[in-house]
């Protein structure tokens, strides 16, 4: 795999782990388990789905099957998660590409399938009261060698880029109510 593949994939590695702490840092103790609703996955069960999803990445370059067993504690899970990021990165470090799998193939199965679900643990914060200060990603430092629980805080807040989009929002909901009466 070309050089320049392997650090792309490595920062979307850092930039998962980035933003996967970014949505469980201040969260209460019990928000590991907040329901949203029937069918929704609790903060656990999706920290439990993400390390499933980069388990079955790794099973490309290790064999067999990967299945994430419920651990004890949502501590536990989380821990398990950013170990599996950890040994995705070692493959990709070290290991020859697969013949059956593209980096473009990784890339928009399981390593967006968890990064969806990173965007999923915050939206659960914000219906669980307590929700994750707005931050303007491309300043983030993120880094290729830091997979684990250990993230910088946020390099750049944005409370005024979120009222931005809130009132352009409100603006937009407003249009298109003021346009569905007029019809």
């Amino acid at each position: 795999m070309p050089e320049e593949e392997v650090q792309l994939l490595r920062h979307f590695l850092g930039a998962l782990a980035y933003r996967t702490q970014k949505a469980l840092r201040g969260a209460s103790p019990n928000f590991a388990d907040f329901n949203a609703g029937s069918g929704v996955r609790t903060p656990r069960e999706l920290v439990r789905h993400m390390a499933s999803v980069i388990g079955y990445a790794n099973t490309f370059f290790v064999g067999g099957v990967y299945r994430a067993e419920p651990l004890p504690t949502f501590d536990e899970e989380v821990n398990r998660f950013h170990d599996e990021l950890a040994c995705l990165a070692s493959q990709i470090d070290r290991a020859a590409f697969p013949a059956e799998l593209s980096a473009r193939q990784l890339l928009q199965g399981p390593l967006s399938d968890a990064m969806t679900h990173a965007g999923q643990i915050a939206l659960l914060r914000r219906l669980a009261g307590s929700p994750v200060e707005a931050e303007n990603f491309i300043f983030a430092d993120i880094s290729d060698e830091r997979l684990g629980r250990d993230q910088p805080p946020p390099a750049a807040p944005d409370p005024k880029w979120m009222g931005w989009l809130i009132h352009t929002a409100w603006k937009v909901s407003n249009f298109f109510q003021r346009r569905s009466r007029n019809s």
